[in-house]
C-alpha cells in the first residue's frame, strides 16, 4: 500500500502500489471537468472520459465523490468486460481506515442488499426468457396489424376508426414497456443486442430515439425523484413537486396558479406529454446530438404510419389520427409512470446509500394479471428500481427477499392497490400546491 495519495495525482502505473485517499479528499472533486468516484473501494478519477461514457456524462456525473458501486452493479450486465474500461482510469483506492460509504450510510443494510443481489444472481433471476419478450413484441405487431384491418375492412367511420386508435395506443403503450425492458439490457445477454432491438421498437415501431430514451432515463434511475439530477421531476416552474413549492413559496416566486396545479395538470399533463414534450424534446436531442441512426429510424415509423392510413383519411385524417394516438398513450404513460413516483419523496441529494434511496422514491401497487401487462410490471417499482437489469417476470420472484430486507432494516415497503395509486397523484399535487401557497402568503 502507497502512502495517503494527493490530489490530482494521475492513474496508477501498472504493478506500482497504489496510493491511498481519505473521503475528505475524495469530496473535493464533484465539480465539472474534475470528477471521481468509487467503485469497490477503488478510486477512479473520471474527469475526461465521462463524456465518452456510453451512458452519459450526466449519469456518471451524478455519482462524483461518492461510493458508486452499487450503481455500478446495477447498471451493467457483464462487469468484467466494463472493467477493462475502467483500470485506465485508477489512482488509488480508500484508505484501510475509511468506510466503504461516505456520510452516516448503514453500513449493515449496503451489506444485506449485496447479499440479496448476490441471492438473486444464484437463483438466476437476471436471466430472461426469451418467449416471454417474443409474445410481447408478437403481440405488438399483431395489434398493429388489426388497427390497419379494423380501417382495411370497415372503413375510416368514427367506429371502426375509434377502435383503430384505441387498438394503437394500446400497442404504443406496450412498445414503452418493451423498449424499456431493452434499455435495460434484459432481454438478450448481449448489450449490443439489446440496444439494436430497442432502435427498432423505439424508432421504427414508435418513432422516437432510443438514445434520448436512455439518457433521460438512466438518469431516472440513478438519482430519482432528485432535483436537478432526475429529469423527470425536474419539471418547475409548470409543476412543483416535494421541497420546490416550498423554495418557490419562501421566494415569492409565481409563474403559474400552483394551488391549482392538480386541476390544470388535467389539461396539459397526461393529454400533451408525448404529443408535445417528447416530440419536442426528442427531435432536438437527435438533431443537437447528431443521432442520425435514430433519425432515421424515427422517419422509418412515420412513413410506415402515414403510407398506411393516407389512402383511407387523406393526410389530415391520418395526420388527426396520428394526434388521437399520442393523446391516449399520453393518458397511459403519465399515469403508469408516475403513480409510484410523485406521492414519493421528492427534494434535493440526500446522499443516501442505494437501497435507501430506491425505496424512499418508490412504491409498488398490487399485482394482477390485468395490472402486470397494463403497466409493464412497473407496478413492481420497488424491485425495478433495485434491479434496473432483472427481467420484469423475475419481479415476483425477488419481491419475498427484498421485503424480507425492508422489514429488517424498518424500511417502508408500500404497496397500494390500483386506482387509490393513481388518485394520490392528485392528491400529491394539490398538497404542493397548498403548500406553495401557505409558503407564498405567509414568509
Amino acid at each position: 500500500m502507497g502512502g495517503v495519495g494527493e490530489p490530482g495525482e494521475g492513474p496508477a502505473q501498472p504493478g506500482a502500489p497504489l496510493p491511498t485517499f481519505r473521503w475528505e479528499q475524495i469530496r473535493q472533486h464533484n465539480l465539472p471537468g474534475d470528477k471521481w468516484l468509487v467503485i469497490e473501494r477503488r478510486v477512479y478519477d473520471i474527469s475526461r472520459w465521462a463524456q465518452r461514457h456510453p451512458g452519459g456524462s450526466r449519469l456518471i456525473g451524478h455519482h462524483g465523490a461518492e461510493d458508486a458501486t452499487d450503481a455500478f452493479h446495477a447498471f451493467h450486465q457483464d462487469l468484467n468486460f466494463v472493467r477493462k474500461f475502467l483500470q485506465p482510469l485508477l489512482i488509488g483506492e480508500l484508505a484501510p481506515e475509511e468506510p466503504s460509504q461516505d456520510g452516516t450510510q448503514d453500513a449493515q443494510l449496503v451489506e444485506d442488499f449485496r447479499a440479496l443481489r448476490q441471492a438473486a444472481e444464484d437463483m438466476k433471476l437476471f436471466e430472461a426468457k426469451p418467449a416471454f419478450f417474443a409474445l410481447l413484441l408478437g403481440h405488438i405487431l399483431a395489434m398493429e396489424v388489426l388497427a390497419w384491418l379494423l380501417i382495411y375492412l370497415f372503413g375510416p367511420g368514427w367506429v371502426p376508426s375509434t377502435l383503430a386508435a384505441l387498438v394503437l395506443a394500446t400497442s404504443q403503450a406496450q412498445c414503452w414497456c418493451l423498449q424499456h425492458d431493452l434499455g435495460h439490457t434484459s432481454v438478450f445477454r448481449k448489450s449490443q443486442w439489446n440496444h439494436v432491438a430497442q432502435q427498432f421498437v423505439m424508432g421504427q415501431l414508435k418513432g422516437f430515439s432510443a438514445h434520448w430514451w436512455n439518457f433521460r432515463h438512466f438518469q431516472h434511475h440513478a438519482k430519482p425523484n432528485i432535483f436537478h439530477k432526475d429529469p423527470d421531476v425536474t419539471v418547475a416552474p409548470i409543476f412543483l413537486l416535494g421541497e420546490s413549492s416550498i423554495e418557490y413559496g419562501k421566494k415569492k416566486r409565481r409563474y403559474l396558479p400552483y394551488n391549482h396545479q392538480h386541476l390544470y395538470f388535467f389539461l396539459i399533463g397526461p393529454p400533451l406529454l408525448t404529443l408535445v414534450n417528447f416530440e419536442v424534446e426528442n427531435l432536438a436531442y437527435m438533431l443537437v446530438c447528431m443521432q442520425w441512426a435514430d433519425l432515421l429510424w424515427a422517419a422509418s415509423f412515420y412513413s410506415r404510419f402515414f403510407l398506411c392510413y393516407s389512402p383511407f383519411y387523406g393526410l389530415p385524417g391520418a395526420l388527426l389520427l396520428f394526434v388521437a394516438v399520442r393523446v391516449l398513450e399520453s393518458h397511459w404513460f403519465v399515469w403508469i409512470t408516475q403513480m409510484n413516483h410523485i406521492p414519493k419523496e421528492i427534494g434535493h441529494e440526500k446522499h443516501r446509500d442505494w437501497a435507501s434511496s430506491q425505496l424512499a422514491a418508490t412504491c409498488n401497487v398490487e399485482p394482477s394479471l390485468f395490472t402486470d401487462w397494463f403497466s409493464g410490471h412497473l407496478n413492481f417499482q420497488i424491485e425495478h428500481h433495485l434491479f434496473p437489469t432483472m427481467p420484469r417476470h423475475n419481479y415476483r420472484r425477488v419481491a419475498p427477499l427484498v421485503k424480507a430486507l425492508c422489514a429488517k432494516h424498518g424500511l417502508n415497503y408500500e404497496v397500494k392497490p390500483f386506482l387509490t395509486a393513481l388518485v394520490d397523484i392528485i392528491g400529491s399535487l394539490k398538497k404542493s400546491g397548498d403548500v406553495w401557497l401557505e409558503a407564498y402568503l405567509h414568509q
